[in-house]
């Protein structure tokens, strides 16, 4: 069984020596380990200190794109490289290396596709109040879309089985962290977490640059998932805050009608009528969600096929 330990980078030529000299060397149930390194288009020495440090493989964008895509990149050529078992952990030694054995013993052991390693917000010394409210609020929020009980939805510290990284497609822009939770829990895999310690911070960091941007943004994440995973009921409702006023105001002109003759209120007869035809477009367009999202099923399916054949080994359906 052969694990790749995947470690997005970005300008981090001063703490990737210390973070893979910190990884196992060998881990109970794992025949072989591999060290890839994303360099996603450092302006430093990342790629050389990488390499000095003894990573197996370094990959290099010419640009940076950002965390989401170079996470969702790096899967795909873990699977290249034969991986039975994907870790990923950041590049600014965050997480403990010493904590991968335990985080991939569920998937060696066959109970889990998904490991997450969960921290104690109030043990980190560097949050601040308002972002351990936050993290907890987003794992919440996570909790709720997914079906799943991780408490710590936004650690990057986590490990995927091979048939898990053909199967997850990221989308968001911004972060991989909570969009990969929820299509893991909504796709029904074996979920898992187990509780770890971090290291010293060394770095600010550079996700987070502002807790209110980081807010508008992980909200926008979240709105853009519930939409991708559940079209129909947020067009829905949607669609039911536009017909709601619209029937009050119709009510309202018939009441008036009834007993006045309706004079000075057409007005709230037309835009109850404008709010009922856009809530019920917006219906529509939820139905059209819906079937583009069976879609999307099915073009995942076709990604995990094509991983596993960039593998060169057969997909999970077809005996694994």
């Amino acid at each position: 069984m052969k694990l790749v330990i995947q470690i997005p980078a970005y300008n981090e030529e001063t703490t990737i020596g210390r973070t893979i000299a910190d990884l196992p060397t060998a881990v109970a149930g794992i025949d072989a380990i591999e060290i890839l390194v994303l360099d996603d288009g450092s302006k430093d020495q990342t790629a050389r200190a990488a390499k000095e440090a003894g990573a197996h493989q370094v990959v290099r964008s010419p640009q940076n794109r950002g965390l989401a895509r170079t996470f969702h990149d790096g899967l795909a050529h873990a699977l290249r490289l034969g991986a039975d078992i994907v870790v990923n952990t950041d590049a600014d030694n965050q997480y403990r290396g010493e904590d991968i054995a335990r985080l991939v013993e569920p998937i060696v052991a066959g109970r889990a596709e998904m490991v997450v390693g969960c921290r104690d917000m109030d043990a980190v010394e560097h949050f601040s109040p308002a972002k351990r409210f936050l993290q907890r609020l987003g794992s919440a929020v996570v909790r709720r879309f997914s079906g799943t009980g991780v408490p710590d939805a936004t650690s990057g510290f986590r490990a995927l089985s091979r048939r898990a990284a053909s199967r997850l497609n990221v989308v968001s822009g911004y972060t991989y962290t909570l969009e990969t939770l929820i299509q893991a829990g909504r796709e029904g895999m074996a979920i898992e977490f187990i509780d770890i310690t971090t290291n010293p911070k060394l770095r600010e960091s550079r996700l987070i640059q502002s807790e209110w941007r980081y807010i508008v943004r992980s909200i926008g994440t979240l709105l853009r998932i519930f939409v991708l995973y559940e079209p129909f009921k947020a067009f829905l409702w949607a669609g039911v805050a536009l017909i709601a006023p619209a029937l009050l105001l119709g009510l309202r002109f018939l009441a008036d009608y009834l007993t006045t003759g309706g004079a000075g209120k057409v007005q709230s007869l037309i835009l109850a009528a404008i709010l009922a035809i856009i809530g019920f477009q917006v219906i529509v367009l939820g139905v059209l969600a819906d079937l583009l999202a069976a879609n999307r099923r099915f073009l995942s399916e076709l990604l995990e096929r094509q991983r596993a054949s960039d593998a060169g080994r057969p997909s999970p359906e077809d005996g694994d």
